[in-house]
């Protein structure tokens, strides 16, 4: 789910550890990267990367190889983020607002970091494509757990389904003009589904 931690997935699927050297440069790296791209897109020259991380060129393309593949670590590296945003907010005492602050959390992230997953490029081998399948899978374990034990509360309408409250949450991060309005969609989404008194 995230490239995060303390392992490195190579293009065998078989994990390495990394030595706590090139960890360091690993997280520097991404976070360069999540700045850079934050800040002039996902075609921002990769030395400019480097040169933020305070790394050379050389270490970054250990790491990274390609362009591809550092835009897959980093996304994946916030979808990482976002779910064990999640885990934290089940042991939240209410579980309606742990339940909407994710959601809250989930909308802000499709909608910044939608051109990030959109540039990731095709490929013969449908690699792409499994990536997409364990992103959403991760995202939509985490929006189950939140809305079950919303529902079990008796904060949400038991009948709701997890897929359909997704799609109206990626709604609403899609089509919102600005965060003022997808605040008032949320709102709006959060009486739609309150469970009836």
């Amino acid at each position: 789910m995230s490239s995060s931690g303390d392992r490195h997935v190579p293009a065998s699927g078989r994990p390495r550890p990394r030595r706590a050297d090139a960890q360091r440069n690993y997280e520097r790296l991404l976070a360069a990267a999540r700045e850079v791209f934050g800040e002039r897109g996902v075609d921002a020259p990769l030395d400019d990367i480097a040169r933020r991380a305070g790394i050379g060129n050389a270490t970054m393309y250990r790491h990274f190889p390609t362009r591809r593949e550092l835009i897959i670590a980093v996304y994946a590296d916030e979808v990482g983020t976002l779910c064990a945003q999640g885990e934290a907010l089940l042991r939240d005492e209410s579980s309606g607002e742990a339940l909407f602050s994710w959601l809250r959390a989930f909308i802000a992230h499709v909608a910044a970091k939608r051109e990030l997953v959109l540039a990731i490029p095709g490929d013969q081998d449908a690699h792409r494509s499994a990536l997409f399948d364990e992103w959403h899978a991760a995202m939509r374990t985490t929006a189950s757990a939140l809305l079950a034990r919303a529902q079990g509360s008796g904060a949400v309408d038991t009948e709701l389904d997890v897929t359909d409250l997704l799609v109206l949450a990626n709604g609403i991060a899609v089509a919102s003009v600005d965060t003022e309005q997808a605040e008032r969609c949320l709102g709006l989404l959060r009486r739609g589904i309150a469970a009836d008194p």
